[in-house]
């Protein structure tokens, strides 16, 4: 079942359309990221659907509700977290989060979040005394605070050191447990790769895809590579034979095979039959960022 969708919106400033047709639908309980660069239009979109902002034309729905016309009802099932949230410095943890629970009617319980987020020992200290995961991990917190079916989390990780990132991304995944679809917003590849069930990629206001991250690849570039050092001499024939294989390649004692289909299996178990090994084997193939340089001509800044 959707529980989001967008057809065709229009948000224009001036004579710049900012979102330009955009389209999508989002399922119940999926994580669904709008991956793209700053400025292609993510945060407009976002907004337009938690009813922060007003299109020029088209429709949303979400959970059956207009986010205009209904914001009041769907501010109950919807968290938001946008890229530029702030607290007041000095606000405690448990503080802020029990002031957002004073919005709704039927709160998660405050104390409960606290624990599951990681944030027992800081529930006492000051927002402006958190480090940038312990803030997103208490974003994370008050976006769920209302007990949310959908929640929208915008930007989570920018500004965050690596394992900062990959601890958000742990939370961020483990909402599934908690029933909650996600709509998350990323100008990272990688984090769209790690926890996205589908993936739309936006550039300039407009949809240039909408899959699964595998299926958007698939779309520009369905080859993988093996790299490797065989063991011993072979004829290698017996690859090239193979219907997985379309190209093998030398470089000083390297071998690339290029093909597609399951390629490794195919490879690697007739290296076997004839007693070779494939040392230092890498597999390499095309990812979201691959995908993007083909769908748009240009790479997208991290």
């Amino acid at each position: 079942m959707n529980v989001i969708e967008v057809d065709n919106i229009v948000k224009r400033y001036g004579d710049r359309a900012v979102v330009d047709g955009v389209s999508f639908s989002v399922e119940e309980g999926e994580i669904f990221a709008i991956l793209g660069p700053n400025g292609a239009g993510k945060t407009t979109t976002v907004e337009s659907i938690a009813g922060l902002r007003v299109p020029d034309s088209g429709t949303i729905t979400v959970l059956g509700l207009d986010p205009q016309h209904d914001r009041d009802a769907l501010r109950q099932q919807v968290g938001v977290q946008l890229q530029e949230s702030e607290l007041p410095e000095q606000i405690r943890v448990w503080e802020a989060l029990d002031l957002y629970a004073s919005f709704y009617d039927e709160p998660a319980d405050p104390r409960q979040l606290i624990a599951d987020l990681g944030l027992e020992a800081k529930r006492n200290t000051a927002f402006g005394k958190l480090s940038g995961g312990q803030k997103q991990r208490l974003s994370i917190a008050l976006a769920l605070i209302g007990d949310p079916k959908i929640a929208i989390l915008d930007e989570l990780t920018t500004r965050l050191d690596p394992q900062a990132r990959r601890d958000t991304w742990d939370l961020i995944d483990g909402l599934r447990g908690r029933g909650v679809t996600v709509l998350l917003v990323t100008h990272f590849m990688e984090e769209a790769e790690h926890l996205a069930d589908r993936v739309a990629l936006i550039d300039a206001g407009k949809v240039v895809a909408v899959d699964t991250p595998a299926g958007i690849v698939r779309m520009v570039d369905a080859e993988q590579r093996l790299r490797f050092r065989p063991s011993g001499p072979f004829d290698e024939t017996i690859l090239t034979r193979l219907p997985e294989v379309r190209s093998v390649s030398h470089s000083g004692p390297t071998l690339t095979v290029a093909g597609t289909g399951n390629l490794v299996l195919a490879v690697t178990a007739t290296l076997a039959r004839h007693s070779v090994v494939a040392l230092d084997l890498r597999i390499e193939q095309a990812d979201l960022d691959d995908a993007f340089i083909a769908l748009t001509g240009r790479r997208l800044a991290s």
